[in-house]
């Protein structure tokens, strides 16, 4: 039986456990400027340092224009690399693998009236955004392609009703991460590994297991499932159907059942409060990893504390 404890390797990066930090944007500790602060650095190390399996650094943005929040942080500069060092090699000092999310909050439903050279500029950002975070010493990349930002938007079939190179077929409607991971794969080896948050509802989940699927066909090594655009039908903050006997939320419910279609590992997010969630989660061989956010911040030692709640549940003990 696998262990929520026991390590994974990822082709050449091993993670120690099974718990991730997700990209969690620290508004409180970034200012408007877009550079790693001081306080940004420390919150990192105080996670890395808990023992946490591997570190997603929060959405950092490919282009002035496309940011979520004035204080986010950015790549879309030479300027901003010596500050992401930083917060990479935190990652190498306590041997947490950490990857950076690449992000651009996009046009919403707006997306069908954007320009095809807009579109065109922004994937070459995305390009040398991925140089960027190569350079700055991550391990690897997420794509941000989840919670209705730009490239959920490109991959709704609700938003996406353009008819050129970036919408109408599934397979334009991907275009734009395909034509990017075509674009930077020589970047990526045993030691740079290439993640994706994609939205699990795109807008249904049939169509996120077919996003999934399509994923780790074009080259994505690890699978990082949260919500995308919503039915419009569905008037419950539930999106998607889930068994009743389901004991956790939908957004994790969507992760595993994505994670039975797929052979990369699949990371599960969303209200993982406690150790024996996560376990359970684990154990049961129903996702890869388990995304703690909230919990990281209440406690970045989240990690270590669990490793005391399994030895008093259980009596074994964990080093």
């Amino acid at each position: 039986m696998t262990r929520l404890f026991d390590s994974l390797k990822i082709k050449g990066l091993v993670a120690k456990n099974r718990v991730v930090l997700p990209p969690m944007v620290r508004f409180s500790v970034v200012e408007k400027d877009g550079f790693v602060t001081k306080g940004l650095v420390e919150w990192y190390e105080d996670v890395a340092k808990g023992d946490v399996g591997m570190i997603i650094v929060e959405a950092s943005c490919v282009s002035e224009e496309g940011k979520l929040r004035d204080n986010q942080i950015g790549i879309w500069d030479d300027k901003f690399i010596p500050g992401l060092k930083k917060v990479a090699e935190v990652g190498k000092k306590y041997n947490v693998p950490t990857l950076i999310q690449i992000h651009h909050a996009g046009f919403k439903d707006k997306i069908k009236d954007v320009s095809e050279k807009i579109l065109d500029e922004i994937l070459e950002e995305f390009v040398i955004a991925f140089k960027r975070a190569k350079i700055a010493g991550f391990d690897g990349i997420e794509i941000h392609g989840a919670h209705t930002y730009l490239i959920s938007q490109l991959n709704s079939r609700l938003w996406n009703k353009r008819e050129d190179k970036y919408g109408g077929t599934f397979e334009k409607r991907m275009f734009f991460t395909k034509e990017l991971i075509d674009r930077t794969k020589d970047l990526f080896d045993d030691k740079f590994i290439l993640g994706y948050r994609m939205g699990g509802n795109e807008p249904t989940l049939e169509d996120g297991i077919e996003i999934a699927k399509y994923l780790e066909k074009i080259g994505v090594d690890l699978l990082h499932v949260s919500s995308g655009v919503p039915d419009p039908e569905r008037k419950s903050p539930v999106k998607v159907d889930v068994p009743e006997e389901f004991p956790l939320d939908w957004v994790i419910y969507m992760g595993t059942v994505i994670k039975k279609h797929v052979n990369i590992p699949v990371i599960g997010v969303r209200n993982i409060k406690n150790e024996e969630q996560a376990s359970w989660l684990i154990e049961n061989n129903l996702l890869d990893f388990v995304a703690v956010g909230r919990g990281m911040i209440a406690r970045p030692n989240w990690v270590q504390h669990g490793k005391k709640s399994y030895f008093k549940r259980t009596g074994i003990k964990v080093d």
